[in-house]
């Protein structure tokens, strides 16, 4: 859709490289080392993920391996019958029959005991 929308062959490089920063991983460096490391690497991802797409605009674009063309299709999606409908149905009953045992073999109960710090005293 970006490339149909006239987006340079690097923005969409760039776009897709954009993934590669995740949030919740930065929180967590957040966490541990604190925002000034946070804050680095958030900049250094994105000076990376930039960098790489001008360079990869300037090859292809040398090479001239950049489409001239941008015919994408959007075809509209429907909801159909096929094997994967059944497999999603299967396997939706298979995690609910999970559930269903985890909720009455006790395990909502041995997750509390796992969520406790263990007693002191006991030479493991």
């Amino acid at each position: 859709m970006l490339w149909n929308g006239g987006i340079s062959f690097g923005g969409v490089i760039a776009f897709i490289y954009a993934d590669l920063i995740i949030l919740p991983i930065l929180n967590i460096y957040r966490k541990y080392y604190g925002w000034k490391m946070a804050g680095f690497l958030f900049v250094t991802f994105c000076a990376a993920m930039t960098g790489a797409a001008l360079i990869v605009e300037l090859i292809f674009g040398a090479l001239g391996l950049i489409p001239a063309q941008r015919n994408a299709r959007v075809v509209d999606a429907s909801v159909t019958w096929n094997y994967t409908t059944w497999l999603n149905i299967v396997f939706l009953a298979l995690a609910g029959l999970l559930v269903w045992r985890f909720l009455t073999t006790g395990g909502p109960a041995m997750l509390r005991t796992m969520n406790r710090s263990p007693a002191t005293g006991h030479a493991h």
